[in-house]
């Protein structure tokens, strides 16, 4: 290319930083000539400026010529000459260098910062087991109900594994620690206040507030029935025994835990196995899946305590079984069978289906199931007279009826119609006899409000109140030796004791 002489002093200059070899284009001039003449220019590496040609005795002396340029003057005495620049000037190793350091802190970026959203996962879920565990601290603080060694160990083994786990995060985590520092200090606070609560019982506090407010409740008894020739009231019933009025009251709550597949199986039942020749039975959890409709994994506990420290589990797995109308009865789980208006016998000890039966008449696949529960048309019982279901029929225009099955043959006995419509019914139980039916009154609320007594026929309104944890009621089962209901809340397994009509002797 032709340029102007100043023009490539200047290019050169801008160009020479860049290459990181500047240097020095010095013309070499002729003797004045008034005509054009060829003339030789310098470039000199590393002085860093264009620089004029420096005079010593006549002459023009430059340091080390990288290269000479030939040049000419033309007409009007301006200077021409062609330079090549050399391929050094563009530093494309040092380019190819940074995009390949850029790519690698890139790809330390990504895997950083996946680090990073795994870590926000887990404090989120360390939260929330920090605030579950807070939750039933506090309850245990202001309760007056006196708990076992075996309700602190279980805190104490959660308490415990949450630490074990933050370590595991801390020695993981790279940045900002802050939210992992807090965690582990509330994680060591609450261990300190559980095992200060833990000394409290020991003093055996909790119990002894616990007899005092007995003690008062005799008193004012004893108070309101002083001068009134009342009788004594009689001890309850045995275990077992009917010998009484009906139900007339329940328990506050006792929350035993959630169940064992976790939060979202909300659906589903549990119990104890009842017999009359062995009363203290197998526990039994069947969660539905997340579906609400199929039961397909069940497990058994010998006692209480393995129940909740989820271990010695035998756990099964059916495929046939539908809805949270579970019920277990002399070692054999009762199911309706998946699609059908079925009962399935299961015999617990080796999984298997004993026997089948079709309930004659009954609706299903949720025709009248429950009012918040779903695949319940046909619901399982027991009490101290056996095996019971409880269903509708097209027949019955969806009012409840109750059937008395044989529970070897699963052939119903003798059946009972109500006028009570179970699409309005949130659940009931059998007790003696007599269906007792709950609907719902507000998400912290149930109540009994029917029953039907199929001794003698008669059916009336109740207004027994029934507390709950969560909103809906899945399921309710009733052990005749434990006096309890077994009640399945949104996925918490919730016990109450019964309390029963006193018949003077």
């Amino acid at each position: 290319m032709s340029l102007s002489f100043p023009f490539l002093l200047a290019l050169l200059f801008l160009v020479g930083p860049a290459a990181g070899t500047l240097g020095t284009l010095v013309p070499d001039p002729s003797p004045a000539p008034t005509s054009p003449s060829d003339f030789s220019s310098n470039f000199i590496p590393g002085s860093g400026s264009i620089s004029s040609p420096s005079t010593r005795s006549g002459s023009v002396t430059v340091s080390q010529p990288f290269s000479n340029f030939t040049g000419s003057r033309d007409d009007q005495g301006t200077c021409l000459c062609s330079v090549r620049l050399p391929d050094t000037t563009f530093p494309v190793e040092r380019v190819e260098r940074l995009e390949f350091t850029a790519h690698i802190l890139s790809e330390k970026f990504e895997r950083e910062l996946s680090k990073v959203k795994e870590y926000v996962q887990l404090i989120s879920i360390y939260e929330k087991k920090l605030s579950n565990l807070t939750v039933r601290v506090e309850i245990m603080e202001k309760d007056s109900i006196s708990y076992t060694k075996l309700d602190f160990e279980l805190i104490k083994i959660e308490v415990k594994e949450m630490e074990k786990l933050i370590i595991r995060l801390k020695d993981g985590f790279i940045g900002s620690s802050e939210i992992v520092d807090q965690l582990e200090v509330e994680i060591r606070n609450m261990t300190l206040l559980v095992e200060n609560l833990e000394t409290l019982d020991k003093n055996n506090v909790l119990a002894i507030r616990r007899e005092i407010l007995a003690l008062k409740n005799k008193l004012r008894e004893c108070e309101a029935s002083r001068g009134e020739n009342v009788p004594v009231t009689p001890p309850a019933p045995a275990p077992g025994s009917c010998a009484h009025g009906g139900v007339v009251n329940i328990s506050r709550p006792s929350v035993v835990q959630l169940n064992w597949r976790g939060f979202a199986y909300k659906y589903g039942a549990w119990g104890r196995d009842y017999s009359p020749q062995n009363p203290e039975g197998l526990y039994w959890v069947a969660p539905l899946n997340t579906d609400g409709r199929l039961l397909e994994y069940y497990r058994l506990h010998k006692t209480l305590d393995d129940l909740l420290l989820y271990i010695n589990a035998r756990e099964y797995r059916i495929t046939y079984g539908q809805g949270g109308g579970t019920a277990v009865y002399k070692n054999h789980m009762y199911v309706n069978w998946y699609n059908t208006r079925n009962i399935a016998k299961v015999n617990l000890t080796t999984n298997t289906v004993a026997v089948t039966q079709t309930l004659p008449d009954a609706a299903y696949n949720n025709r009248f199931s429950y009012a918040n529960v779903g695949w319940q048309d046909i619901d399982l019982a027991v009490d101290e007279n056996g095996l019971w279901v409880i269903y509708s029929t097209e027949a019955s225009t969806g009012n409840m009826v109750i059937s008395k099955l044989n529970d070897t043959t699963l052939v119903v006995l003798n059946t009972w119609h109500t006028k009570q419509y179970k699409p309005s019914v949130s659940n009931a139980f059998m007790v003696c006899g007599v269906l007792y039916a709950t609907r719902t009154l507000n998400t912290k609320t149930e109540e009994i409000f029917y029953y039907y007594d199929t001794n003698t026929g008669n059916e009336g309104r109740l207004d027994i109140i029934m507390n709950k944890m969560q909103e809906r009621v899945q399921s309710i089962n009733y052990h005749p030796f434990d006096q309890k209901l077994f009640v399945y809340n949104d996925g918490y397994l919730l016990n109450y004791d019964v309390i029963f009509k006193q018949e003077p002797h």
